[in-house]
């Protein structure tokens, strides 16, 4: 499982990630950047999170639906999973991959979709690529930073061109904090908890 602290520092900046542009509402080709796509989605986002706000106390189903929609055109949770499984991918089947993605779509969309709630409206600055070499069809790294009136915070998440030469998600770190691999210490846990049986792992996700 995902240890305490470093659960509650991720609530903690949670609103932060999803602001970033993790999940922009309109998915681009391979014709735009990874982080022009990031830039993109932001207001795509919050335009989606300003019309559907006051559903989160009246219909939270519907509110959580809208997230979704946003979350499905920028998120690849196949690729997700399979990040999350690492190394017990080889031995997952299609359909076994395709329901841990299924599981970690209602997960992170509920997950981001309540902290949105409470964004403060925090400015925003991408930062310069680290990114090495001269592969466009590479995986990206977009970092960024959220700047506060008295702190900063630098994300950066990991997009890769899709076989239809669309940007989508599959990782993301937080203050040195990876998702992917914090997830997967709870898989493997759960590996070592259950023999092996990824359906019992699968049952047993929380």
């Amino acid at each position: 499982m995902i240890k305490d602290k470093q659960m509650k520092l991720l609530n903690k900046y949670v609103v932060s990630l999803a602001f970033i542009g993790m999940f922009p509402v309109l998915s681009y080709g391979q014709q735009y950047t990874a982080v022009e796509t990031a830039e993109t989605g932001v207001k795509n986002l919050l335009s989606a999170v300003q019309e559907s706000r006051g559903l989160f106390l009246t219909d939270r189903d519907s509110y959580f639906v809208a997230i979704e929609e946003v979350l499905n055109t920028i998120v690849d949770f196949n690729a997700v999973a399979e990040v999350v499984m690492d190394r017990y991918a080889a031995s997952a089947s299609d359909a076994q991959t395709g329901r841990f993605a299924e599981i970690l779509r209602q997960t992170l969309t509920r997950f981001y979709g309540a902290s949105l709630v409470s964004y403060e409206g925090q400015e925003l600055a991408f930062l310069p690529s680290d990114n090495a070499g001269n592969d466009p069809r590479a995986d990206t790294l977009v970092r960024m930073e959220l700047r506060g009136d008295d702190s900063s915070l630098e994300l950066q998440y990991q997009m890769f061109l899709n076989e239809n030469d669309e940007w989508k998600l599959k990782n993301l770190s937080l203050v040195g904090i990876n998702l992917g691999r914090q997830y997967f210490t709870q898989f493997s846990a759960l590996m070592g908890q259950n023999d092996n049986d990824i359906d019992a792992v699968l049952d047993s996700w929380k």
